[in-house]
């Protein structure tokens, strides 16, 4: 018969970090890391400021990782929708395809940038952007646009690109906030609860480590709290930052390859050329 568990011998430092009752007991509790590492008896010995600090970082806790957890999903999220629409544009050559069928792509950051070209390039050739059951037979029989008003959707699909830019790049402040303003808050809290231990000290005229030590321990868990809301946001930070740069290279790539495709289709360099010789 195998020995169990509980039956056989471990060192009494270790149940205590377990949370055994004792060694006959088979039940095993949660381990009490928190209690060992001397957060709650720091936390009990903080001052009202050094709570306050506390509050306050939980908060921008909640903030940093709220704003990690949306802009990961939509930027997870675009990143497929992309993939899709890159699929679908490929598949004709015909670059108002998409256009004309009235695709839709929702969080897609090229379609955005791809819907907004076509619109300019539509509304010059055609003087509406409004797709129809006519829009075909119209785009067939239409006259060719000058360079000039190619510039026109050149510069539709640059502003597409700069809103989406800003729109994936919002909320980020709270994040950067997150990594630079909680190692100071919690800093002060730290300098702020040392201050005030000290003063107890001297008030009390008991110089010792043993007056000294609660008050220095709650001084210094809003340090550590504020590390443990700066890490993770860095770390997010990071991460987010290098994905939307990339989406935002991206898009310009993309508005360049339409912009060159759109203008070998539509685009008359014959007018160009006779105003040079002109």
């Amino acid at each position: 018969m195998e020995p169990r568990a509980w039956d056989l011998e471990i060192p009494a430092g270790t149940l205590a970090v377990l949370g055994y009752y004792s060694v006959g007991d088979p039940r095993v509790f949660f381990p009490t890391v928190i209690a060992a590492g001397g957060l709650l008896f720091a936390f009990e010995h903080a001052t009202t400021a050094g709570k306050l600090v506390l509050l306050l970082l939980a908060v921008g806790s909640i903030f940093s990782w709220s704003v990690m957890l949306t802009k990961l999903r939509v930027v997870q999220f675009a990143r497929k929708q992309n993939a899709r629409f890159h699929h679908a544009f490929r598949q004709d050559r015909q670059p108002l395809r998409l256009f004309e069928k009235n695709a839709r792509f929702p969080g897609s950051p090229l379609f955005n940038v791809y819907r907004a070209g076509c619109q300019e390039i539509t509304f010059q050739l055609l003087g509406s952007a409004e797709v129809d059951e006519t829009f075909k037979a119209r785009l067939g029989i239409a006259d060719k646009i000058s360079p000039a008003q190619m510039g026109s959707a050149v510069a539709a699909m640059e502003r597409a690109v700069g809103e989406t830019a800003l729109e994936l790049e919002s909320q980020m402040i709270l994040l950067a906030t997150a990594v630079s303003g909680s190692p100071f808050l919690g800093l002060l809290g730290t300098v702020w609860g040392v201050m005030d231990a000290f003063t107890g000290v001297a008030e009390a005229g008991a110089p010792n480590l043993a007056a000294m030590a609660p008050g220095v321990s709650g001084a210094l868990i809003t340090t550590v709290t504020a590390l443990c809301v700066a890490i993770p946001a860095m770390f997010g930070y990071n991460f987010l930052v290098t994905r939307i740069r990339g989406m935002i290279v991206e898009m310009d790539n993309f508005a360049a390859e339409l912009a060159s495709e759109l203008e070998h289709k539509f685009v008359d360099h014959a007018a160009r050329e006779s105003a040079f010789r002109r």
